[in-house]
Order: structure tokens, then sequence, then C-alpha cells
């Protein structure tokens, strides 16, 4: 089995983020036990371009979807369609959480905005050009939760981010034939471009309880 580190995993680097309000019929398959947010008929649909650099755990190219879905009345952020160009980020992703990552090829051109490409070896996935735009004082903090479907049930993880954010206008192309298809049917609602972020992405394992007495003290009262 490739190796990957274990969680939590802290990744940097930038991020090509867009929203849609999509149909709900048109709407990906979400982990079993949750359901989409709707707004009028229409459920929320992201999609990113990520390049992890800097001082990443993992460096590497993904291009993603999620859905806003509720688990019970928390809300929450599925990824239904992922891909990258690790090995050890797809492994990672499948074994720790239950995100469905897959292999693809990238090409991403930051000279001048930013052109985006994915494809495997049947197609292309997705296309996409963002502009940048006004860009918000400050470093803004977001903190979610991710829930995918892992050994049968619902895994929950933590994820915490810091970045400089800009607005940006995109295009996205997608084939029609494609498993991102309703991406390359309408525009966005609107871009981000997320820039120099942090992400804490997962949660420790708990410290295992001790086994027995943990001090001299403790052993004194056990025998007294």
């Amino acid at each position: 089995m490739t190796p990957y580190p274990e969680e939590p995993w802290h990744l940097a680097g930038q991020m090509y983020l867009s929203l849609w309000l999509v149909p709900t019929r048109e709407l990906p398959r979400v982990a079993e036990g949750t359901r989409p947010v709707a707004i009028a008929g229409r459920g929320v649909v992201a999609a990113a371009w990520v390049v992890y650099e800097n001082d990443s755990v993992l460096h590497y190219n993904e291009l993603l979807r999620a859905v806003l879905v509720r688990d019970g009345r928390r809300p929450r952020v599925c990824i239904t369609d992922i891909w990258v160009d690790s090995a050890a980020s797809m492994a990672g992703g499948r074994q720790l959480w239950g995100i469905p990552k897959e292999m693809a090829d990238f090409d991403i051109d930051r000279t001048a905005g930013v052109r985006a490409a994915a494809a495997t070896e049947e197609d292309v996935l997705a296309t996409a050009a963002f502009e940048p735009g006004r860009r918000i004082p400050g470093r803004w903090p977001l903190t979610y939760r991710v829930t995918q479907t892992l050994d049968g049930g619902l895994k929950t993880s933590s994820v915490r981010s810091r970045s400089t954010v800009r607005t940006a206008r995109a295009r996205w192309t997608a084939q029609e034939s494609g498993p991102l298809r309703e991406l390359g049917r309408r525009p966005p609602l609107f871009s981000l471009t997320l820039n120099d972020f942090t992400i804490r992405f997962g949660d420790a394992a708990p410290a295992p309880a001790p086994s027995g007495p943990s001090s001299a003290q403790d052993r004194g009262r056990g025998s007294a």
C-alpha cells in the first residue's frame, strides 16, 4: 500500500474556487445518511482547483467538486468527486477519510491569472480560467466539517483554514459526457481565489488511555 502521512494533514498553497446553485435533480450522489441543502429547489455546489505547495505535508494538484449537505440538522461539506496527481494523497484520502480520490494529469498555468485543465487517460475532465479581482483586506479564517462514507458509516472530519481572499471571474468548461458536465452548463454564481492558504485537515488520534497507575504516588496509593 502506498504510504501517506497520518492525520491531521497540514497543507498550504493556492485555491481557485467557484460556487453554483444547481437544480437538485442534477446534484451528484452524496454520502448515505446526509441530504443536500436545498434552496428553492437548488443545491449548493462548489468546485475548486488547488495547488498544494510551500509547507504542505504533500505537494500536489487537485480538482474537486463538493456539495453542501446536512447530517441531521448539522451543515456539512461532502466531497463527491476529486482528482489528484499524487498516489500518496489518493491513498490517504481514501483510507483516512473516505474521500473518493482518483488520479488525473494536470496543467495549471499561473503566469497571467490562472488557466487550469485536468484529464484522465479517457478524457478531459474540466478546464477553467480565473481572472483575479479585488483583494479583500485581512486573512480570513474558515472552519467547517467534511462528512464522507467510510467503512459503511459516516466519517466526519474537521477542517480549519486561513487565507487571503480575492474576488475572481471564472469560466469553466466540461465534457457533456463527463462526470463534471453540470459545471459547464451555467456560469458560476461567484468565484474567489484563496491565496497563500493554510489548512489543517483531519483530527489527531486520541491519546491512549493509561493502562495502569501513572505516577509513583499512584502506585503507592494502589499498594496501601
